[in-house]
């Protein structure tokens, strides 16, 4: 290993290093800060079981799983829309962008109204799902035919990048009218569950649920990683992938089943999180590049710290109401996207 390249990879992992003690510092932030303030020393005493039960109850049933979901959360979006810019070699393509997480909404709507799989609890301003897995399937079963109509449209019609932003905008629209569609039939409780459910919040994934998105977006990540080196092919088109002898097709379709089911599940246990795919890759990859060894985890790191922050926000800025954290990342993302299309002109 030469000098110059010792020093490259050593920049890239100052950078997650940076990024990871920035989101530990972030996580202990949130934990103490809300209407109960907790000192750092209690908290790590509620961490290992001992000290004051009310500070144990704060700490482990309420603001930790929201920051443990957050952090999932948003490195499981950050990661898909990733992968998804560079196998489909478009900056501005993400779950949002592209109308997976409005196929996934569509799918966990029509689970809730059609299928009966929730209510929402009024007394608790709460959303309580009573088949919480057949809502996730249904939430996937949307997402990933967003997600073959995208593909089908890059492959067999040849479609640039902007058509396939374009295409995505007009399913988004589509997947939104079929969700009012079922809203529109629906009685009033449910359509209470299906407005409660699309406002996002990280507050209502249980332990369980949180493992088992932990569990989906650490089998992709693993992917990922595996396959850095051919996603860095890719960069160059995918002619001079094939020659280096990458599967393309396989890559392409293996990595958008995975994007969607991260994308899905997230979704289908925190309802519609907007924009965290495509902004958290772009605020990394002007300090690691374009080297998918270190822009995955990178992203990934980015995006979990852009959600615990906005989790916090959303906590914080009029407390004691609990914002939804849906219409904190889309204010947070939508400069950023009009940015994007103003900088490459040529996608449009």
């Amino acid at each position: 290993m030469n000098r110059a390249y010792r020093s490259y990879v050593v920049r890239k992992w100052f950078v997650l290093a940076v990024l990871f003690s920035l989101l530990c510092i972030c996580t202990i932030w949130s934990v103490s800060v809300g209407s109960t303030r907790l000192a750092i020393p209690d908290i790590a005493t509620a961490l290992i079981g001992e000290g004051d039960q009310h500070t144990m109850a704060i700490v482990w049933n309420i603001r930790l799983p929201r920051i443990a979901t957050g952090i999932i959360v948003g490195a499981a979006l950050a990661m898909a829309g990733c992968i998804m810019q560079n196998i489909l070699r478009n900056p501005l393509a993400s779950s949002s962008t592209l109308g997976v997480s409005q196929g996934a909404s569509f799918g966990a709507a029509f689970a809730i109204v059609c299928l009966d799989t929730g209510t929402f609890v009024q007394a608790s301003s709460a959303y309580s799902a009573t088949v919480p897995y057949l809502i996730t399937l249904c939430a996937f079963i949307g997402g990933f035919l967003t997600t073959a109509l995208i593909l089908g449209l890059s492959r067999f019609a040849q479609a640039s990048p902007s058509s396939m932003i374009l295409a995505g905008v007009a399913l988004a629209t589509l997947f939104g009218s079929g969700t009012a569609m079922i809203q529109y039939f629906a009685d009033d409780v449910k359509v209470a569950s299906v407005v409660y459910w699309t406002f996002g919040d990280l507050g209502r994934a249980s332990w369980q649920e949180i493992q088992l998105t932990a569990g989906v977006s650490l089998l992709s990540m693993v992917y990922f990683f595996v396959n850095s080196w051919n996603y860095n092919a890719m960069e160059s088109g995918t002619d001079t992938a094939r020659s280096l002898g990458v599967s393309v097709n396989t890559l392409v379709l293996t990595s958008m089943v995975l994007c969607s089911l991260m994308a899905s599940v997230a979704t289908a246990f925190v309802g519609c999180i907007n924009f965290i795919g495509l902004i958290a890759p772009h605020m990394v990859r002007k300090f690691v590049g374009n080297d998918h060894r270190f822009l995955i985890p990178a992203s990934a790191l980015m995006g979990a710290l852009i959600l615990v922050l906005s989790e916090l926000a959303s906590r914080t800025l009029v407390s004691p109401t609990i914002l939804p954290i849906g219409a904190l990342t889309s204010f947070l993302g939508t400069p950023m996207f009009l940015y994007l299309i103003f900088k490459r002109r040529n996608l449009i």
